[in-house]
């Protein structure tokens, strides 16, 4: 093609017939490759120049050039004398292709670092009852220090479907990776977690030893988001031949706790997920082991390299490496409140 291309112009120039009217534009979509040299060549305004700025042959620059005369239907630069200048369409092509081949060049380069303090962009965080109020107050106090353009969305997670993530209407959330879990999402464990009793500040469990037997003899609230009635717990204590007394179950933790705060009830709860909610009461060890677990944050691939969502990772991951209680929340302006929204999907589930 290159060459017919040749021979069409030089035919041309001999008989004196309009170029133009020699060039056909292709039906099929043009090698957008050829801007990048249809760019240096203008700027150059010459073959040898600008074959050695793209390190090209003599040979194969004049190719390329034959190339563009034949999908722009224009010569581009002509001989006068022992140079080239350009033709009245490479003139005004000239101040167009430059900056759209930098412009090219900018959209495909790795993302740079982003400037915090002017960045504005919303987050949506899901989690299980608890993570936010143990968490949340020292997290937003983080985004504002750093970032206060940025706003925060906390949904409550209801179930363990990934779909919110695939679908981008979450950017983030937290919970025990398990069988059920998307294997196309990135997961980076938070922290270890254990579960502990929880009792009213005078309950009789504040006092002495609180061995299996005691423990398995009170009253107890039972947190299941499956509707269940036995857990991890109750398997460890059936192996002591024990077993508790289950008076209610409740679809969370903070119902557990509130109960547990008002009654005589026993709460069986993660301990580091739950600290705020267990202030003002008594907790302590389980008196059987039982498997701990870890938290984790979860997110789609689609926002891995993305400079801002990694910034927020790190901003929760090193929230939730913080000891207890160093929570300070910044003054943030009334338009960006914190708003925290039921989840449309699913049923209750655990963490």
């Amino acid at each position: 093609m290159a060459e017919d291309a040749h021979i069409a112009l030089n035919t041309c120039m001999k008989r004196h017939v309009p170029v133009g009217s020699c060039y056909v534009r292709p039906v099929a979509a043009p090698d957008l490759n050829l801007l990048v040299t249809l760019a240096v060549l203008l700027a150059e305004g010459s073959v040898a120049r600008a074959s050695r700025r793209l390190g090209l042959s003599a040979s194969a620059m004049s190719r390329a050039l034959a190339r563009l005369r034949a999908t722009t239907g224009d010569p581009l630069l002509v001989r006068a004398g022992r140079g080239l200048v350009p033709t009245p369409r490479a003139i005004a092509l000239r101040d167009r292709v430059g900056p759209l081949v930098q412009e090219a060049e900018a959209m495909l380069r790795p993302a740079e670092n982003i400037r915090l303090d002017t960045l504005e962009r919303s987050f949506t965080l899901r989690s299980a009852e608890g993570f936010v109020e143990s968490f949340g107050a020292s997290l937003l106090a983080r985004v504002a220090r750093e970032a206060p353009g940025v706003r925060l969305r906390f949904v409550q997670k209801l179930d363990r479907d990934n779909v919110p993530l695939r679908d981008a209407n979450v950017d983030l959330e937290t919970g025990v990776v398990d069988d059920t879990t998307d294997p196309e999402v990135r997961v980076q464990a938070l922290f270890r977690d254990r579960f502990v009793g929880v009792v009213r500040t005078g309950h009789p469990l504040c006092r002495g030893k609180i061995t299996p037997a005691r423990y398995a003899a009170g009253r107890h609230v039972f947190v299941s988001r499956r509707g269940r009635s036995t857990g991890p717990m109750d398997d460890a204590l059936k192996r002591l031949r024990l077993e508790r007394e289950i008076d209610t179950v409740v679809g969370g933790f903070s119902t557990a706790l509130a109960l547990a705060r008002a009654t005589d009830l026993i709460a069986t709860v993660p301990e580091r997920h739950t600290g705020s909610l267990r202030d003002g009461m008594h907790s302590f060890p389980l008196p059987v082991a039982t498997p701990g677990f870890t938290v984790s944050m979860l997110w789609h691939p689609r926002f891995h390299a993305d400079a801002a969502h990694r910034w927020f990772r790190g901003c929760v991951k090193e929230v939730c490496e913080e000891p207890p209680g160093r929570a300070t929340l910044a003054a943030r302006p009334p338009a960006r409140s914190v708003r925290r929204v039921g989840s449309r999907r699913g049923t209750v589930h655990s963490l």
